[in-house]
């Protein structure tokens, strides 16, 4: 079968969506697939430092991901996603789309311009799509009168989870099936024998509660020598933000974009991941991939990050409360058996629940039913 998926942001900047389409690809060929990503892609230059003052990979992407495009920063939902909205991506799209001949696409975020609000219109093939943010979704309102009724065309709709649903729910209403983010799980992951480290993984964007962390941080440190490792958020904005907040440096190392290697080997260094995001999360993809480096976490009580935390995997706090968060972490550190039980824990839970093995062979089976066709499937 061959699947094309569609994805509304730039390969250029990491991001929950992006990582989701890049390991859902990568699983689909494990299968036997042969599987294309449409997205957008800002080469170097400086019209990209222009447009985009953040850290990203700005170089050739693989040879299975077709750039149409450009993006630009748009606020949506709390967050500042890149997406690529340019005219010219349309025509692009239309050549794409006619020269793969895809069985199947598979949007993700379907009703975001441009592109894939021009894969709705263009394409002659089933569609499958996949609704992942949470919240109120502003914009829905703006679009829907232009776009909505391209809803229509989607053959099979998925939610990541129950907030994600909901909220589609809203401004789309119809049946959903709910299929949770995969995860990369690395083949080997022991809790214990880890470096005297917290890692935070995210963008630096208000929602994911960076500046919490960095008010809780001088008093973990001081309790217990640790070392804060920032990894996703750019060190300019990261060291604007120390300095508002009269946060001193130490014990932190801002590390910015990491490759998948890069991240996994922090994940599997540290002793736990701070998430201290303040809500907006339709699912804790970044708690899960934690939970497969056998690392359990100290998450903010939203309703995003409740789908997947547990007692045996996580400790929860209050969003925006620094001294619970540091109060916690310190906890954490300070009982390595328990810290180390909750790593294995929730790394048998990250395996049985959201190894994207299983996620990518549920995914086959929805396109089976929107085409009508069998796959072939290697096993």
């Amino acid at each position: 079968m061959k699947v094309g998926i569609v994805v509304p942001y730039s390969w250029s900047f990491w991001g929950a969506v992006v990582e989701h389409a890049e390991l859902q690809a990568e699983a689909l060929r494990a299968l036997g697939h042969d599987v294309r990503t449409i997205m957008g892609n800002d080469p170097p230059g400086s019209f990209t430092r222009v447009l985009h003052p953040r850290l990203g990979r700005h170089g050739l992407p693989p040879e299975d991901v077709i750039p149409v495009g450009r993006s630009v920063i748009v606020p949506a939902n709390g967050s500042l996603p890149n997406i690529v909205l340019s005219p010219r991506t349309v025509p692009r799209i239309k050549r794409a789309l006619e020269r793969e001949r895809f069985d199947v696409l598979h949007l993700h975020e379907p009703m975001t311009p441009a592109i894939c609000i021009a894969a709705l219109a263009l394409a002659r093939c089933p569609m499958v799509a996949t609704f992942h943010a949470s919240g109120d979704l502003g914009w829905m309102k703006l679009g829907l009168p232009g776009w909505g009724f391209l809803a229509d065309r989607i053959d099979h709709r998925i939610a990541v989870s129950e907030q994600a649903r909901d909220s589609a729910v809203r401004w789309l209403p119809g049946a959903y099936e709910i299929v949770p983010n995969g995860v990369l799980v690395p083949p080997d992951a022991e809790p214990g024998g880890r470096e005297h480290r917290i890692a935070f993984v995210g963008r630096h964007e208000p929602r994911k509660g960076l500046q919490v962390l960095l008010r809780a941080w001088p008093d973990v440190h001081r309790a217990t020598g640790a070392r804060l490792r920032l990894i996703g958020a750019d060190p300019l904005a990261v060291g604007l933000l120390q300095r508002r907040l009269g946060v001193p440096g130490e014990g932190i190392d801002v590390l910015g974009f990491l490759s998948q290697e890069e991240l996994t080997a922090e994940l599997l260094s540290a002793k736990a991941l701070a998430a201290p995001s303040l809500g907006g999360e339709s699912f804790g993809m970044v708690l899960t991939r934690a939970f497969a480096c056998a690392l359990p976490v100290v998450a903010s009580d939203i309703p995003g990050y409740r789908e997947v935390t547990t007692h045996e995997t996580s400790l929860t706090v209050p969003p925006g409360d620094p001294a619970a968060l540091a109060q916690a972490l310190a906890a954490l550190l300070e009982d390595e058996p328990r810290r180390q039980a909750m790593g294995a824990t929730a790394r048998e839970l990250a395996r049985a629940e959201y190894g994207w093995d299983r996620i990518a062979r549920r995914l086959v089976g929805i396109y089976e039913l929107a085409t009508g066709a069998p796959a072939q499937v290697r096993v």
